[in-house]
Protein backbone atom coordinates (compact mmCIF):
# COMPACT_ATOMS: atom_id res chain seq x y z
CA UNK A 1 0.00 0.00 0.00
CA UNK A 2 1.51 3.40 -0.89
CA UNK A 3 2.24 6.01 1.85
CA UNK A 4 0.81 9.25 2.07
CA UNK A 5 4.52 10.31 2.02
CA UNK A 6 5.34 8.03 -0.73
CA UNK A 7 2.33 10.00 -2.96
CA UNK A 8 3.96 13.19 -2.12
CA UNK A 9 7.07 12.51 -2.99
CA UNK A 10 5.54 11.35 -6.28
CA UNK A 11 3.84 15.10 -6.73
CA UNK A 12 6.95 16.33 -5.92
CA UNK A 13 9.00 14.19 -8.55
CA UNK A 14 7.11 13.12 -11.26
CA UNK A 15 4.36 16.15 -11.41
CA UNK A 16 6.42 19.22 -10.35
CA UNK A 17 9.11 17.74 -11.54
CA UNK A 18 11.53 20.83 -13.05
CA UNK A 19 8.42 22.99 -13.34
CA UNK A 20 8.35 25.60 -15.40
CA UNK A 21 4.58 26.33 -15.78
CA UNK A 22 5.28 30.26 -14.83
CA UNK A 23 7.90 32.61 -15.17
CA UNK A 24 8.80 32.13 -11.53
CA UNK A 25 10.97 29.76 -12.35
CA UNK A 26 13.32 31.59 -14.75
CA UNK A 27 14.88 32.85 -11.62
CA UNK A 28 14.53 30.63 -8.93
CA UNK A 29 17.47 28.06 -6.85
CA UNK A 30 15.20 25.20 -5.80
CA UNK A 31 12.07 24.47 -5.45
CA UNK A 32 10.19 24.82 -1.75
CA UNK A 33 7.56 21.64 -1.73
CA UNK A 34 7.16 21.60 1.70
CA UNK A 35 8.23 19.28 4.58
CA UNK A 36 6.58 17.79 7.80
CA UNK A 37 4.53 15.11 9.09
CA UNK A 38 2.45 13.92 6.11
CA UNK A 39 -0.21 13.06 8.10
CA UNK A 40 -0.21 16.03 9.99
CA UNK A 41 -3.32 17.18 11.22
CA UNK A 42 -2.39 20.88 11.07
CA UNK A 43 -1.20 22.46 7.98
CA UNK A 44 0.76 25.60 7.65
CA UNK A 45 0.65 27.93 4.37
CA UNK A 46 2.33 30.48 3.81
CA UNK A 47 2.38 32.71 0.52
CA UNK A 48 5.82 32.38 -1.11
CA UNK A 49 9.36 31.16 -0.64
CA UNK A 50 11.80 33.95 0.70
CA UNK A 51 15.55 33.63 -0.58
CA UNK A 52 16.91 31.18 2.43
CA UNK A 53 13.97 29.16 1.17
CA UNK A 54 14.78 29.34 -2.36
CA UNK A 55 18.21 28.72 -1.20
CA UNK A 56 17.66 25.61 0.90
CA UNK A 57 14.32 24.02 -0.56
CA UNK A 58 13.11 24.21 2.87
CA UNK A 59 9.97 26.14 3.57
CA UNK A 60 10.13 29.06 6.51
CA UNK A 61 13.54 28.70 7.31
CA UNK A 62 14.26 32.31 7.77
CA UNK A 63 13.83 34.58 10.99
CA UNK A 64 10.04 34.21 9.66
CA UNK A 65 10.70 30.80 10.07
CA UNK A 66 12.75 30.56 13.68
CA UNK A 67 9.45 32.57 14.65
CA UNK A 68 7.08 30.03 13.28
CA UNK A 69 8.90 27.58 15.21
CA UNK A 70 9.31 29.05 18.65
CA UNK A 71 4.87 29.78 18.42
CA UNK A 72 4.89 25.96 17.44
CA UNK A 73 6.80 24.91 20.52
CA UNK A 74 5.27 27.20 22.54
CA UNK A 75 2.34 25.39 22.20
CA UNK A 76 3.68 22.39 22.97
CA UNK A 77 4.29 20.73 19.33
CA UNK A 78 7.39 20.12 17.31
CA UNK A 79 7.81 21.46 14.12
CA UNK A 80 7.77 17.43 13.13
CA UNK A 81 4.21 17.46 14.39
CA UNK A 82 2.85 19.61 11.77
CA UNK A 83 3.26 20.02 7.79
CA UNK A 84 4.36 23.64 5.89
CA UNK A 85 4.01 24.73 2.41
CA UNK A 86 3.39 27.68 0.43
CA UNK A 87 0.90 28.36 -2.17
CA UNK A 88 3.53 28.69 -4.58
CA UNK A 89 6.55 27.09 -4.14
CA UNK A 90 9.54 29.62 -5.91
CA UNK A 91 10.28 32.19 -5.06
CA UNK A 92 9.27 35.95 -6.42
CA UNK A 93 12.31 38.44 -7.33
CA UNK A 94 12.23 40.66 -4.68
CA UNK A 95 10.10 38.78 -1.97
CA UNK A 96 7.07 40.68 -4.06
CA UNK A 97 3.70 39.06 -3.57
CA UNK A 98 3.27 36.58 -6.56
CA UNK A 99 0.81 37.45 -9.36
CA UNK A 100 -2.51 35.35 -9.39
CA UNK A 101 -1.29 33.66 -12.86
CA UNK A 102 1.71 32.65 -11.01
CA UNK A 103 -0.62 31.07 -8.08
CA UNK A 104 -3.00 29.61 -10.28
CA UNK A 105 0.22 27.35 -12.15
CA UNK A 106 0.33 26.00 -8.48
CA UNK A 107 -2.54 25.54 -7.04
CA UNK A 108 -3.28 22.14 -8.66
CA UNK A 109 -0.12 20.82 -6.46
CA UNK A 110 -1.07 22.68 -3.06
CA UNK A 111 -4.28 21.32 -3.39
CA UNK A 112 -3.22 18.14 -3.87
CA UNK A 113 -0.93 18.45 -0.78
CA UNK A 114 -3.99 19.10 1.10
CA UNK A 115 -6.17 16.48 -0.49
CA UNK A 116 -3.06 13.71 0.27
CA UNK A 117 -2.75 15.08 4.08
CA UNK A 118 -6.43 15.55 4.64
CA UNK A 119 -5.21 17.83 7.40
CA UNK A 120 -8.13 18.98 10.23
CA UNK A 121 -6.89 22.40 9.76
CA UNK A 122 -5.16 24.42 7.66
CA UNK A 123 -3.55 28.04 9.68
CA UNK A 124 -3.08 30.41 6.65
CA UNK A 125 0.43 32.59 7.51
CA UNK A 126 -0.85 36.00 6.67
CA UNK A 127 -3.80 38.00 4.52
CA UNK A 128 -2.51 36.42 1.38
CA UNK A 129 -2.59 32.67 2.27
CA UNK A 130 -5.86 33.26 4.20
CA UNK A 131 -7.60 34.77 0.85
CA UNK A 132 -5.90 32.04 -1.58
CA UNK A 133 -7.08 29.18 0.80
CA UNK A 134 -11.05 30.68 1.24
CA UNK A 135 -11.47 32.10 -2.23
CA UNK A 136 -12.22 35.50 -0.43
CA UNK A 137 -10.62 38.89 -0.79
CA UNK A 138 -10.52 40.71 2.79
CA UNK A 139 -8.64 42.31 4.79
CA UNK A 140 -6.85 40.52 7.89
CA UNK A 141 -8.79 41.85 10.28
CA UNK A 142 -12.08 41.17 8.38
CA UNK A 143 -10.75 37.65 8.00
CA UNK A 144 -9.97 36.94 11.75
CA UNK A 145 -13.22 37.80 12.13
CA UNK A 146 -14.39 35.35 9.46
CA UNK A 147 -15.96 31.65 9.81
CA UNK A 148 -13.09 30.61 6.61
CA UNK A 149 -13.46 27.26 5.18
CA UNK A 150 -11.10 25.84 2.27
CA UNK A 151 -13.38 23.59 0.09
CA UNK A 152 -12.25 22.02 -2.83
CA UNK A 153 -15.08 20.94 -5.60
CA UNK A 154 -13.30 18.10 -7.37
CA UNK A 155 -11.89 15.94 -3.91
CA UNK A 156 -15.07 16.97 -1.80
CA UNK A 157 -12.70 18.48 0.64
CA UNK A 158 -13.74 21.13 2.85
CA UNK A 159 -11.12 22.20 5.98
CA UNK A 160 -11.45 24.81 7.96
CA UNK A 161 -9.13 27.96 7.69
CA UNK A 162 -7.65 29.77 10.70
CA UNK A 163 -5.85 33.02 9.52
CA UNK A 164 -2.63 34.14 11.80
CA UNK A 165 -0.81 37.06 11.24
CA UNK A 166 2.59 36.04 9.53
CA UNK A 167 5.84 35.26 11.32
CA UNK A 168 7.82 38.40 9.09
CA UNK A 169 4.71 40.90 9.72
CA UNK A 170 4.68 40.52 13.86
CA UNK A 171 8.94 40.77 13.49
CA UNK A 172 8.73 44.24 11.08
CA UNK A 173 8.75 47.75 12.91
CA UNK A 174 7.14 47.85 16.07
CA UNK A 175 4.37 45.14 15.72
CA UNK A 176 5.82 42.64 18.53
CA UNK A 177 2.09 43.64 19.72
CA UNK A 178 1.00 41.30 17.19
CA UNK A 179 2.45 38.14 18.66
CA UNK A 180 -0.20 37.32 21.50
CA UNK A 181 -2.46 37.08 19.07
CA UNK A 182 -1.26 35.15 16.55
CA UNK A 183 -0.56 32.16 19.61
CA UNK A 184 -3.92 32.90 20.74
CA UNK A 185 -5.32 31.76 16.74
CA UNK A 186 -3.22 29.59 16.47
CA UNK A 187 -4.39 27.70 19.72
CA UNK A 188 -7.36 27.87 18.39
CA UNK A 189 -6.72 26.30 15.47
CA UNK A 190 -4.89 23.75 17.71
CA UNK A 191 -8.04 22.91 19.38
CA UNK A 192 -10.02 22.46 15.60
CA UNK A 193 -7.59 20.13 15.25
CA UNK A 194 -8.45 18.41 18.56
CA UNK A 195 -5.16 19.33 20.19
CA UNK A 196 -4.38 20.34 23.45
CA UNK A 197 -2.05 23.77 23.20
CA UNK A 198 -0.31 24.39 26.24
CA UNK A 199 -0.96 27.76 27.88
CA UNK A 200 1.21 30.38 28.51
Amino acid sequence: MTTVAEKLDYLRVRKIGDCQRCPLHRNRTNIVFGEGDPEADVMFVGEAPGAQEDQTGRPFVGMAGRCLDQWIVTLGLKRTDVYIANTVKCRPLDNRDPYPPEKEACAPFLHTQIYLIQPKVLVALGRHAANSLSGRNLSMGELRESQLIYENAKTGLTVPVVPIYHPSYVLRGKRAEKEPVALEDLRTALALAGLSPCKE
